[in-house]
Parts: C-alpha cells; structure tokens; sequence
C-alpha cells in the first residue's frame, strides 16, 4: 500500500514538474516573440516610402484619377511586400487599445506564427483581410478585451494607412473554417484559446 501511495505522489511530482516545465517554455516563446515583433517593426518603418505630397488643385476640382493610390484603382493588385531574414512582411498592424504595434507576414505557417501575427487570407485592397497571430500577450491574446467602436490601423509597405472599427466579437468552434471568412467583414483577426478549443474572432468595418 505504501508503495502505490509513493507511486501516486512520484506521479503527481512528475505532472506538476511537466506542467511548470510547459509553461516556463510557452512564457519564454512569448517573450521572444515580443521581441522579435519590436525589431520588425522598426525595421519595416525603415522600409517605408517617404509621404507622398498631395496634389495641388484648384478650388472645386475633383482629384483626377491618375493621382489616387495603385490600390484604390487597382484594387485586385496583389500586397506589396518587404522581405527581411528571408520572411515577406505585408504591414504593420496597431491596436491603441491594448497598446499593440505588429509585424504582419505576408503568409501564415506554424514556425512563422512564433514571430509575427499573419494573413490568413485576403486583402486590405479588397476589403477582406483576415490576419491571425498566437495568443501570446504581446500578440492577439488580449484580443477578448476589445469591444465595439475601438479602432484598428494597418499601414501597408507603401505607406497606405487603413482605418477599422470594431464590430463584433466572437468565439467560433475550432473546426469552423468555412465561417472564418465568411461574412462581408473588411478585417477580421483571431487567436486560438488556449488548448485550441475555439477561436476568439474580432469582426471590423473600414472607416472611410
């Protein structure tokens, strides 16, 4: 009897030890994350093409189409990128309210998540963006603090800045893929719960 009782507290030492074991490692990769997503980010600032002067026109004069942005009258044009340590950055992404500034790569893969928040699908020039991150801290993990009428920017690598409002929150199920994108929403961004039972999901409008 005394024997199994050992056994059982060798057993619970053993999970207890593995559990802290895991989640000293998951706070170490969201701290090298942090850190990685601040050089980024200052990096593809310095990426950035210098302000665009507007155009001079006369009193009452439209602005002539020839001088709108590429993507406003292209707006199938693909995102431009800028390529660092061999990763494409499509943008910057800011979140004022919970203090966020992120890199956002171009495409998503488990190995690039560990970096950077990433496009998931679609296009700031099409109005269907989703972009998804980790739910570090320092990436979406606080995403379920947002509300409704907070804002949202991404700037793109050529300095094109596109303003979001908050509508909705969600939580959908893991295996809702099909849902993901489904809706008329310009910006949708979302993170796994922890132990990948659903999906916190942040539904925007552009402000125009």
């Amino acid at each position: 009897m005394r024997n199994k009782g050992t056994g059982l507290m060798a057993l619970g030492l053993a999970l207890i030890l593995g559990a802290a074991a895991l989640t000293g490692y998951n706070l170490l990769e969201a701290r090298n994350a942090e850190k990685a997503s601040a050089i980024l980010v200052q990096e593809l600032r310095q990426q950035l093409p210098p302000p665009a002067l507007p155009p001079e026109l006369p009193v009452d004069e439209t602005i002539p189409a020839e001088t709108l942005p590429d993507y406003v009258r292209f707006p199938s044009l693909e995102m431009p990128v800028v390529t660092l340590e061999g990763e494409d950055y499509i943008g910057m992404l800011v979140i004022p309210q919970l203090e966020l500034e992120l890199p956002v790569m171009a495409d998503w893969s488990y190995a690039a998540l560990k970096t950077a928040p990433c496009r998931y699908e679609g296009s700031a020039y099409t109005g269907n963006l989703i972009l998804m991150a980790h739910n570090y801290d320092s990436h979406f993990g606080r995403l379920k603090d947002l509300r409704p009428e907070d804002v949202v920017f991404f700037t793109d690598m050529e300095d094109n800045r596109f303003s979001y409002r908050v509508v909705e929150l969600e939580t959908l199920d893991a295996d809702a893929v099909d849902y993901m994108s489904a809706g008329d929403w310009d910006l949708t961004l979302f993170t796994c719960t922890y132990g990948g039972q659903s999906r916190v999901t942040i539904r925007c409008e552009e402000m125009k």
